[in-house]
């Protein structure tokens, strides 16, 4: 078992792999600028004139940026795997790497820790950034459910990356996997929402995102709610294991 488990060498190689891909470093970096930029413009138009001007739950509405940020998300975990599928590009790695999965956990956890570490600054920043244009109405690190939703928002990036990236994995292809999830997240919610009931509760992007809320008034909490996202995301990196292991490269 062992012999699978991710190695120094291979982390490393993959880091190399994602920093030399222009698009793939960029998905990232716009992980942080879009999700904290996006907040500071919302925050100052709206912010210090209407205190609901994100929304009825403040603390949901520090996080507004997180919308647009997911979006990035998606692209870096997306565009990490199927480099891997582009010009024989998989047939050289599993040359130098031939446990098909150590490949593949050394790819996703590289993927992950990239995303926590920037998904937390994201969190922070954005936070920081959006009160800071709120004036009166400003909420504070110290206020409740602060700090969970600063972290949480980065959990949340993270597993969205994880989520794309086990479905890329599957599909091989970064452009439909986009496809797919940008309007899944964005306007499946609202399409179903009354429809299909409570069963809207648990989608990847409604559940995960109640740990920015400052209540919660369904059958998920904050954590649970993240668990349901953690699912999801276990689920398509399963999907994505099981195609890398058994189909040619």
């Amino acid at each position: 078992m062992s012999a699978a488990l991710p190695t120094v060498p291979v982390l490393h190689s993959e880091w190399i792999k994602i920093r030399s891909l222009r698009g793939t470093l960029g998905a990232l970096i716009a992980m942080l600028v879009a999700t904290a930029a996006i907040q500071a413009l919302a925050s100052a138009a709206t912010g210090q004139a209407d205190a609901g001007g994100l929304g009825e739950d403040p603390l949901l509405g520090a996080f507004y940026g997180v919308n647009f940020g997911q979006i990035a998300a998606f692209a870096f975990g997306a565009s990490a795997l199927a480099a891997e599928f582009h010009n024989g590009a998989l047939r050289t790695t599993l040359t130098s790497v031939p446990n098909r999965t150590r490949f593949y956990l050394s790819k996703t956890a590289m993927v992950g820790a990239l995303a926590f570490l920037v998904g937390q600054v994201t969190g922070l920043l954005t936070f920081v950034l959006g009160q800071a244009f709120t004036g009166r109405h400003a909420l504070s690190l110290g206020d409740p459910g602060a700090l969970r939703a600063v972290f949480g928002s980065g959990v949340y990036l993270t597993l969205m990356a994880l989520f794309a990236a086990g479905l890329t994995a599957v599909l091989r292809n970064a452009a439909i996997v986009l496809s797919v999830l940008i309007p899944f997240v964005v306007m499946v919610p609202f399409i179903i929402g009354q429809a299909a009931g409570g069963v809207a509760e648990f989608l990847p992007d409604q559940a995960g995102q109640l740990v920015l809320h400052l209540e919660s008034t369904g059958r998920l909490g904050p954590w649970s709610g993240l668990g349901v996202l953690a699912l999801w995301a276990a689920a398509a990196l399963a999907g994505g294991w099981l195609a890398v292991c058994r189909r040619d490269a």
